[in-house]
């Protein structure tokens, strides 16, 4: 039997956390790319430190002088992501921090399998729904990005000047019959920009957003709430600790509701199925779910390098299906593509639309008209009643 009641954690951290920076500017470079040729190739990495920014990995295009010309605007692609973050520190500052760039042509090695359609590298990659929220994403992972997407705007706007932009928030929310009904505590750490300012005075600031982004009901005398529970948090960013793309993968995902792959999406073309392929599970895991097949369901695809078809689709509806397993295998395979070319291709992701995911989670959120979070769409859900 799947446990019913319990009590369940998940964290998010916002885009001026060291890591989020990295992987901020890392799909940054992307997405420059991706703009100049859609079949471009990145694996971009980027680390972070007090005073400045190491970008590495490989790139290609198919015009080797539009490549070299392409490299001469990294620097500015890194400092232009700092500067709207807002970074403006002594000690970190998107206009005098340094910038050293060493990326490189991709290696053939790696491009002779791609070239043919194959799969970039092996793996397995993970897609999750669950009909907890109107997105069909865990609650606890969905509200703290909620609360720390909140707190960005009204900093960015100016409504709460005395905000940084680097900030964690991390929820525990209380399930019952497997459905989540309060918050048992809420965890808040946010930089702030004036030394004298308390725990108290940053609780005064942030919990009016808190609890406007999640419903008021969970919200109860029983909520433990730990607002910079540690005190002064003013040195903040790579200023305060170092960052790297990748870091990050479980608030990428599903808040440790779910299983993950172990790859990292940020700064990789979607050539690499660490991210398509992790995109497309969650698309079809979420149209299983909005096709009531199942309250709950994890899907696994697995893939080699050099390799077109997935090697395996492994679904669980954790108890909840109403439909087969089996079954479910069959029909996500007859209703979509699941090479790595007809995942581009299905979900378009050939295109400059993944800076956006950075930060606040990459599942979740609203497609949009530009084809951006394409794969949280919901039109596969009568092509996968009719497949079974």
């Amino acid at each position: 039997m799947t446990r019913q009641n319990y009590v369940f954690t998940s964290e998010s951290v916002s885009e001026g956390h060291p890591d989020k920076v990295c992987d901020r500017i890392s799909d940054a470079v992307l997405d420059a790319f991706l703009s100049e040729e859609p079949l471009a190739r990145v694996a971009c990495e980027t680390f972070a430190t007090s005073g400045m920014v190491v970008i590495g990995g490989e790139v290609g295009l198919s015009d080797r002088e539009r490549l070299k010309a392409m490299m001469g605007s990294i620097s500015q692609i890194a400092r232009d992501c700092i500067k709207d973050i807002g970074y403006e520190q002594e000690q970190f500052h998107w206009n005098t921090c340094r910038v050293l760039n060493f990326l490189h042509e991709q290696s053939a090695h790696i491009a002779q399998g791609v070239d043919r359609d194959g799969a970039g590298d092996q793996g397995i990659m993970f897609g999750y729904a669950v009909n907890e929220t109107p997105e069909l994403m865990p609650a606890p992972i969905q509200y703290s990005h909620a609360i720390l997407r909140r707190l960005a705007e009204v900093r960015k706007s100016g409504a709460e000047p005395k905000l940084g932009p680097d900030a964690k928030s991390q929820l525990s929310l209380r399930y019952e019959d497997g459905k989540p009904v309060e918050v048992t505590s809420i965890v808040l750490s946010t930089q702030h920009l004036d030394e004298d300012m308390s725990s108290d005075d940053v609780r005064a600031i942030v919990e009016p957003y808190i609890r406007e982004c999640m419903p008021a009901e969970w919200i109860n005398g029983g909520t433990e709430w730990h607002v910079n529970p540690t005190g002064k948090f003013v040195i903040g960013g790579p200023d305060g600790d170092a960052g790297l793309t990748g870091r990050k993968i479980i608030v990428d995902t599903y808040g440790g509701a779910a299983p993950h792959g172990g790859g990292a999406f940020s700064g990789k073309d979607p050539t690499k199925v660490d991210r398509s392929a992790a995109y497309a599970a969650r698309y079809l895991a979420k149209n299983i779910v909005a096709a009531g097949m199942a309250e709950r369901c994890t899907l696994q695809l697995s893939y080699a390098i050099g390799v077109a078809k997935p090697l395996s689709i492994y679904a669980d509806t954790h108890g909840t299906g109403q439909v087969h397993e089996a079954e479910i295998e069959k029909a996500v395979a007859s209703v979509m593509d699941l090479t790595p070319r007809g995942i581009r291709e299905h979900l378009g992701l050939n295109r400059p639309i993944f800076q956006r995911t950075a930060a606040y989670g990459h599942f979740g959120r609203a497609p949009e008209a530009d084809g951006g979070f394409s794969w949280e769409r919901t039109d596969l859900v009568e092509a996968l009643k009719k497949a079974v």
